[in-house]
């Protein structure tokens, strides 16, 4: 009877204190999302890695990104996107190509940077994790699990510097095997931006020999 109870309340300590750890990195996510609320616009830089040792497939560039609300202008892998809260244009220099697509034709769970904020909210269960010191910096960690099962996503590890409450580092881990790593280089704020940042001038690419395709 002893060792059942014993075995009764080790469980219960257990469920308790994954629950706290929810709640945990569930405060520390909505805290995260709520300053970056607080900013007009963000300009980020970026360092991105993919890796498959399976498969033998190393890449690593770097990027940048300015966001302000909803509208973003990505440079990344060789291609200018930005979205202008209504079509997502992706501009391909070396083509000399655009594809145009309306907001619902994205591919559903993309974190594209507009969500990359609080992509979180909806299709995750948290789990508290490690603490790191990066050069002086906490980052604390915490690991989101698909509630999909279908879901190609195996797991990501979000890392949250507990100074700022700004995003660090994002690694997420393919059930293929494929480990996608995103640090965060620069994060600057409320920075002046041209009005003409998320505008796309179809016009100016067409005068230019682009092909335009529209999806």
């Amino acid at each position: 009877m002893n060792k059942l109870i014993i075995i009764c309340l080790a469980v219960f300590v257990s469920t308790v204190t994954f629950a706290q750890e929810d709640v945990k990195s569930k405060k520390l996510l909505d805290d995260v999302s709520e300053k970056i609320s607080t900013y007009k616009n963000i300009y980020v830089e970026f360092k991105y890695s993919l890796e498959n040792t399976k498969e033998n497939v190393h890449q690593e560039t770097r990027g940048n990104v300015t966001m302000k609300g909803d509208l973003y202008n990505v440079n990344f892998l060789g291609t200018n996107q930005l979205f202008d809260g209504k079509k997502t244009y992706t501009i391909i220099t070396e083509d000399e190509e655009v594809n145009i697509s309306d907001t619902e034709d994205n591919e559903e769970g993309t974190i594209t940077p507009s969500k990359f904020f609080s992509f979180y909210k909806n299709g995750f269960n948290y789990k508290w994790d490690i603490l790191q010191n990066m050069n002086g910096r906490k980052i604390q960690y915490v690991k989101l699990m698909p509630i999909d099962s279908n879901s190609e996503i195996g797991h990501i590890l979000l890392g949250v510097d507990v100074n700022t409450n700004h995003i660090f580092k994002l690694i997420e881990t393919g059930k293929n095997g494929t480990v996608t790593t995103l640090t965060i280089s620069t994060f600057k704020t409320d920075q002046p931006i041209s009005k003409t940042l998320f505008v796309f001038d179809e016009t100016k690419y067409k005068n230019d020999g682009y092909i335009i395709n529209k999806l």
